[in-house]
């Protein structure tokens, strides 16, 4: 192979972290087994990989939280015994976790050296304050080092995990599903801020779902499948399709084909909605939503800004303060869930396990579970159990829902399999309305897929479908009109097909979209 001349001046960068046949395992689970994976100095190294892939075990191992039964982990080449994440720190490797270990009363500068090193026994914060601010301003991160962590948005709380880091002098960066919470523009500046990274001589591992992300900011990419390494290629040699298939062993429709639907009448309305948090704070301030017939109307957001309450009030599981829900014209406000969905009212919630299933009820349970004292699968003051077989079957072979068995405990099923169950529970009703939240979260791009035209096809048979979900890509895929949610109250409404991404993330944010000036911050606050 002849090197053109800008490659010969450039060599390789060396290793400077590497797995030899790790394994790792959770009782009789191989979570890992028998990974090799290797960093080079300076690269950003993407590791993908379905849900239960083991990518996220593979990161702990390398930070120290595990310690993996057999293999080795080598460090600058020399093999090394990580016991703690103490001793991951000490080599120079900081992670940044998905759910962020933050001390919410304390400042930014308070969070960012607890833990660390001090030779005086006085915490000298102003030097501290110095030091943070420099890496600040090296990686143009903007970031009040005053402030509460209560006071930080969500994205403003990551740079904060990020600065921890940082400010003990990592050299290998993790970070685990970090864009999960951003918005499109945090996700680009902080896109950004890792090549700058990146061209200074970080090392970064990014753990993701997201195949536009991995195209866009990895050099290389390990994919991990059952907790085996598939491949490790260079993210130039390679499309999102290729990745794909690895990913899940076929070939996956990116984009489902979705037909041009006139809407009907309006079947599920909200009017002036108003319902408190867990903590007794307003976090719905007067919702008006119509969805038709025939239509998928989607709620873009960043968590946290009313969605679930949203979502919770709609179903009869929070109550709500003020206003009305009404389904084809009759005023459903005051009905629990079950009433609700003998009405027509059906739903996804976004968590599986909490709210859509019993994990110790076998499947065949899990699929009437709310129907059982319904025909067909009511027998006297019993449950008839030929129907519930029978229906159970019928569904496992519908919905493709792998298990060895009916009896099977749904806890002992994949999150994609989980999902079907509800699915497959939740359709058998034939809803006139249909509400998802976060219906493919933590699920691979295979189950996704499956997922989506399942929605699609309820729309095209006359439902009403409003979906809810903090992944745009989603939302553009599926929807027919957008609604904006921010701090409770809706922002604005806008035809899928019509809008910008660009707009909607600035909305999700809280700042006015004008794409020939510079964006402002809306002024919308509790009352």
């Amino acid at each position: 192979m002849v090197l053109n001349s800008e490659e010969a001046a450039q060599p390789a960068n060396p290793v400077i972290l590497e797995t030899i046949r790790l394994t790792k395992q959770f009782g009789s689970v191989v979570a890992n087994d028998g990974v090799d994976f290797t960093l080079r100095k300076a690269e950003i190294h993407c590791l993908l990989g379905e849900n239960g892939a083991g990518k996220s075990t593979l990161a702990e191992c390398l930070y120290g939280y595990y310690h993996p039964e057999s293999g080795e982990i080598h460090h600058k080449g020399r093999a090394v015994s990580l016991s703690s994440p103490s001793d991951a720190i000490n080599l120079g490797i900081g992670m940044v976790h998905q759910h962020f270990i933050l001390i919410e009363p304390l400042s930014v500068v308070e969070n960012i050296i607890i833990g660390t090193k001090m030779k005086s026994t006085l915490l000298n914060l102003a030097q501290a304050e110095r030091k943070i601010q420099d890496l600040c301003d090296q990686y143009g991160v903007q970031l009040n080092l005053k402030a509460k962590i209560w006071q930080l948005s969500v994205g403003e709380q990551q740079w904060v995990e990020i600065l921890k880091a940082l400010y003990v002098g990592c050299e290998i960066l993790i970070l685990d599903e970090p864009t999960a919470v951003l918005t499109p523009q945090e996700t680009e500046r902080m896109f950004g801020v890792l090549r700058q990274m990146k061209s200074q001589g970080l090392s970064i591992i990014l753990i993701t779902h997201k195949l536009g992300e991995v195209m866009d900011i990895s050099d290389r990419v390990t994919v991990l499948r059952k907790g085996k390494r598939i491949n490790t290629v260079d993210t130039r040699d390679v499309t999102k399709e290729d990745l794909a298939r690895m990913m899940v062993g076929r070939s996956v429709i990116f984009r489902v084909h979705k037909d041009a639907l006139e809407p009907g009448e309006v079947v599920l309305e909200a009017q002036g909605l108003r319902a408190l948090s867990d903590m007794g704070q307003e976090m719905l301030r007067g919702i008006d939503l119509a969805v038709h017939s025939r239509e998928i109307l989607a709620i873009a957001g960043v968590a946290g800004n009313g969605q679930r309450e949203l979502f919770e009030t709609l179903i009869g599981a929070r109550k709500a303060t003020a206003g009305r829900v009404l389904l084809r014209g009759e005023d459903i406000t005051g009905l629990p869930p079950r009433k609700r969905l003998l009405k027509g009212l059906a739903h996804v919630p976004e968590d599986r396990i909490r709210m859509g299933l019993i994990p110790e009820f076998s499947i065949a349970e899990n699929l009437i579970l709310g129907n059982q004292r319904l025909a067909p699968f009511r027998k006297g003051l019993g449950i008839d159990d030929g129907q519930v077989q029978k229906f159970a079957k019928e569904s496992v072979e519908t919905f493709e829902i792998a298990t060895p068995s009916i009896r099977q405990r749904t806890r002992f099923l994949s999150g994609g399999n989980q999902q079907k169950v509800i699915l497959a529970r939740e359709l058998h009703q034939r809803p006139q309305a249909f509400l998802v939240h976060q219906p493919t979260r933590g699920l691979d791009v295979g189950v996704i897929e499956y997922v989506h035209q399942q929605i699609l096809a309820l729309r095209s048979s006359g439902a009403a479908i409003l979906l809810m979900s903090e992944d745009l890509s989603e939302i553009f895929s599926l929807a027919d009109r957008i609604l904006v949610m921010y701090r409770g109250a809706i922002m604005g409404a806008f035809p899928a097909d019509e809008t910008r991404l660009d707009e909607i993330g600035c909305l999700m944010a809280g700042f006015e979209y004008d794409p020939g000036a510079q964006n402002h911050k809306i002024g919308l606050e509790y009352e």
